[in-house]
């Protein structure tokens, strides 16, 4: 088994608790989570989340409930503008991002690029 990235892990642990909408705990975010990950390395990333201000966490028992505490598309936005802006052709990561969509995906963006400045 290879093993990920933290900042990956990270990412797939906030968008695991996205798609829940609501608070779970790190036994349930391993078990949504591909590659089997252990269940300390999780609550680890929980922790580094949490000391980052990224999710919320109540005490239930002996564990806790996290909740994602930022917009998760806000999130993942800044970290693309952030690779776009150390990359040192941006054109050309655009145009391969925008190749890599999916027909929908590009509907969506073209959509959302014609929307006027102040978001519509």
């Amino acid at each position: 088994m290879s093993r990920r990235p933290l900042g990956q892990l990270e990412a797939e642990v906030l968008a695991a608790l996205a798609g829940l909408g609501g608070t779970a705990s790190t036994a349930e975010l391993v078990e949504r989570l591909d590659g089997d990950p252990a269940y300390t390395t999780v609550n680890t990333i929980l922790h580094r989340l949490h000391d980052k201000r990224l999710v919320s966490r109540t005490r239930a028992g002996r564990h806790y409930r996290y909740r994602l505490a930022v917009d998760e598309s806000e999130l993942v936005a800044g970290r693309m503008r952030d690779h776009l802006r150390h990359a040192s052709d941006p054109g050309n990561v655009l145009n391969r991002f925008a190749r890599s969509l999916t027909a929908e995906e590009a509907r969506k963006l073209r959509e959302f690029l014609d929307l006027p400045e102040d978001g519509g």
